[in-house]
């Protein structure tokens, strides 16, 4: 089944920006996932076992480096527009 998240990190540190493209750059390395950017979220698209496997991987990588906040919403069935 094809899955879609909306992510929003929020690092607690004063410089937020290096920790959020941090976490950018790690989800776009991950073959498979589709990613998208936006102002106030990513969003990851792919099959169902992959995002799931990418959001646990994803917050053991960003709490390894500091204390954060992810906000999801997950969209099961739904792809974007373009993908």
């Amino acid at each position: 089944m094809l899955m879609t998240a909306e992510l929003s990190l929020y690092p607690f540190d004063e410089d937020y920006i290096p920790p959020i493209k941090a976490f950018i750059d790690f989800l776009n390395a991950v073959p498979g996932l589709c990613v998208e950017t936006h102002a106030t979220c990513t969003i990851i698209s792919g099959e169902d076992q992959l995002v799931f496997d990418t959001l646990r991987d994803a917050l053991r990588w960003s709490r390894e480096r500091g204390k954060v906040v992810l906000v999801s919403k997950m969209l099961p069935g739904y792809t974007p527009p373009g993908q």
